[in-house]
């Protein structure tokens, strides 16, 4: 799938998740379809490191930076200094390209 095939899937959220997709992406879907909690869940049920980033991502979009940075550590990654929009945009791209 690309990104823009992505973004497209979010256009009729009552469809559901895209079938196939892994944790990470499936919580960036669910996050961005306005179900934070629900994409929270899913990531905290995973113990690799890219649902880890999503975790710290989801972590920063609520406002939580301290168990964000300790989530950014987990997924070896510089905590995001980006417009969060835009840190959505790199995770959905990255994860996409890494067949996530």
């Amino acid at each position: 799938m690309r990104y823009e095939e992505f973004l497209q899937t979010l256009e009729a959220p009552a469809a559901g998740v895209p079938p196939g997709l892994r944790a990470p992406l499936a919580a960036l879907w669910h996050e961005r379809a306005g179900e934070w909690d629900r994409a929270h869940r899913i990531v905290q049920a995973e113990a690799d490191a890219s649902s880890a980033w999503v975790h710290a991502y989801l972590h920063r979009r609520e406002g939580d930076l301290t168990n964000a940075r300790y989530w950014y550590a987990r997924a070896g990654k510089r905590e995001a200094a980006v417009p969060l929009d835009q840190e959505w945009e790199a995770l959905v791209r990255e994860l996409l390209e890494e067949g996530a």
